[in-house]
């Protein structure tokens, strides 16, 4: 067994050879303009993507600060208008309470006009 793994091992490693011996290998002046060009192409790429990511990056900073004065306008509109919201209430609430007064002292005074129109009638029609 152990001369055919041997065998075996060689054969394999014959193969191999004869493999290596059918690759093309570069001459040292196609490897340079091959390293050079790959090296050009990754700096380029790289200087690409960091100008994108700076315009973004900008443009979402313009994005954000416009979109926080945006609130932060919604939010003194809406201050501004519950202030005015809550004074209209309160305004509401104080003439409401002066009309329920007007209105119970009108009733009041409705109230002793009828019972006051009631008796003279009543007066009247004993009288005669």
């Amino acid at each position: 067994m152990a001369k055919e793994e041997n065998k075996k091992n060689k054969n394999e490693f014959k193969n191999f050879k004869l493999e290596l011996k059918k690759v093309v290998w570069p001459t040292p002046k196609q490897l340079a303009n091959n390293t050079v060009a790959v090296i050009a192409i990754v700096l380029l790429t790289a200087v690409i993507v960091f100008g994108l990511d700076f315009v973004f990056e900008k443009a979402n900073e313009y994005g954000i600060e416009k979109l926080k004065t945006s609130v932060e306008s919604k939010k003194e509109d809406n201050n501004t208008n519950s202030e005015e919201n809550l004074e209209n209430s309160k305004e509401n609430v104080e003439g409401n309470s002066t009309n329920e007064e007007e209105s119970s002292n009108t009733q009041s005074e409705n109230n002793t006009e009828s019972t006051n129109q009631t008796e003279n009638a009543n007066s009247e029609g004993d009288q005669q």
